[in-house]
């Protein structure tokens, strides 16, 4: 624990002297939460996260296990590929019923989350693997514990880890609640979880490309269905980060041969599509 709170020490001097600097704050911040934040404080929080949507939210999951099997079908390969770039995360992939609402999210802990709006908002499975290979890349990536550092101090976080504020967990976990079950994540945080997405798409041999032209699809809709605006809102693309992930596809030769608009279609119909 002494050797713990020394490099700690030496972290706050590391982002005492990055002021202005984005990348070392960055990398300062995912370095205390590697040390600071754990698997299993990440896993309550994640817990605790989804509690308060279940009891406050009061949101409903989708009851139908053919819905949810196809959800975990696509989920599964994507996450398989998560698990080789970081290890110990127990993924649960929650669908929640709401079809108005065009809307997915991550949590500490690998809670994914998805609305039967985005669902219906999809032309294809490799859209629907895209969204899920993004969220999954904001969990591998640490986003989440990143921003708690920069929200709530080094010191109520060592206080978290030492187990000195056992009411912490929670408070974070209704903050994150408070903020639609997140918290917004910058530019860098974004830009990361679209490079993990192509990967992890691509390795589940989905088309890399099915994130794109999901953004691109919102763009248009976004003026007539205020329902979407709700993943755009916390995902603001534009025509930069578009090409930005079509350059990643390109340079890092990710394929895949999967689409499957004929495998969503149904789903569709039963969730009330056309």
């Amino acid at each position: 624990m002494q050797r713990t709170l020394s490099v700690v020490l030496g972290l706050t001097l590391a982002m005492s002297l990055s002021t202005g600097c984005a990348k070392q704050r960055i990398r300062a911040e995912k370095a205390v939460a590697d040390i600071l934040i754990s698997d299993e404080q990440e896993e309550q929080i994640g817990l605790q996260v989804k509690q308060e949507l279940e009891q406050k939210e009061k949101i409903q999951y989708v009851q139908d296990p053919a819905i949810v099997e196809y959800v975990n079908r696509i989920a599964t390969p994507i996450l398989q590929q998560a698990n080789s770039d970081r290890k110990g995360v127990k993924w649960k992939v929650n669908v929640i019923n709401d079809p108005k609402t065009v809307n997915a999210f991550a949590t500490p802990g690998g809670y994914l989350y998805v609305y039967t709006g985005l669902l219906l908002a999809a032309d294809n499975e490799a859209e629907v693997a895209g969204v899920l290979a993004h969220e999954a890349g904001h969990v591998v990536g640490r986003h989440s514990a990143r921003a708690m550092v920069n929200a709530y101090g080094l010191q109520a976080i060592t206080q978290l880890a030492l187990g000195k504020n056992p009411g912490m967990a929670s408070q974070i976990a209704a903050a994150l609640v408070g903020q639609g079950a997140m918290l917004a994540h910058g530019r860098s945080e974004e830009t990361e979880a679209d490079e993990y997405g192509a990967k992890y798409a691509a390795g589940a041999n989905y088309d890399p490309r099915g994130l794109i032209t999901f953004f691109q699809k919102l763009q248009k809709l976004q003026g007539n269905t205020p329902g979407v605006l709700k993943w755009l809102s916390t995902h603001p693309t534009n025509a930069d980060r578009i090409s930005h992930l079509e350059q990643v596809i390109a340079q890092k030769g990710y394929r895949g041969s999967e689409v499957g608009a004929d495998r969503l279609a149904p789903i569709k119909a039963k969730l009330g599509g056309k």
